[in-house]
């Protein structure tokens, strides 16, 4: 019983990045020490991953090549996929009242309040393989159990 997992898709202009190949394929993700942090409003929570995800190295050059002017990568959980739900990729120039933001190095992500509830603690990092490259949502701690495509998880309760 093999799961398949559906590619990404994306509203507004398409990321440019090869199209992935048929079947999964997938990197093994190692955390990066440097990282930044989402600004929230309000009383700092003591979890220091509350309401926060990161941004890898890697992440942070390839938005620096792809985004122009007031771009930002949007990070979106939606459901669907092989597991629950799904993390979806865009580039955005919108900002809305329930978004809040994530900076590192000049590059910027968008998440809004009802998909950083499910991605708070996790890091954003670009995968470069030979077949494809991504964004992709590594070393989440609200998901239970990664889909091998990297795009679906679900949710622990």
């Amino acid at each position: 019983s093999h799961s398949w997992c559906p590619a990404p898709l994306c509203r507004g202009r398409a990321l440019p990045a090869p199209p992935p190949p048929p079947g999964p394929a997938c990197a093994v993700s190692r955390p990066l020490r440097s990282a930044s942090s989402f600004s929230q409003p309000g009383p700092t929570e003591n979890d220091p991953s509350e309401g926060q995800v990161f941004l890898s190295e890697s992440c942070v050059k390839r938005l620096l090549e792809i985004t122009e002017g007031s771009e930002f990568l949007r990070l979106q959980v939606e459901g669907g996929g092989c597991s629950g739900f799904q993390y979806k990729f865009s580039l955005d120039t919108v900002i809305n009242p329930d978004d809040r933001q994530g900076q590192r190095g000049g590059a910027r992500v968008v998440v809004d309040v009802d998909s950083l509830a499910f991605v708070k603690g996790s890091m954003v990092d670009f995968s470069q393989e030979l077949i494809r490259s991504s964004f992709q949502v590594v070393s989440n701690p609200q998901a239970e159990k990664g889909c091998s495509c990297g795009t679906s998880f679900s949710v622990k309760f």
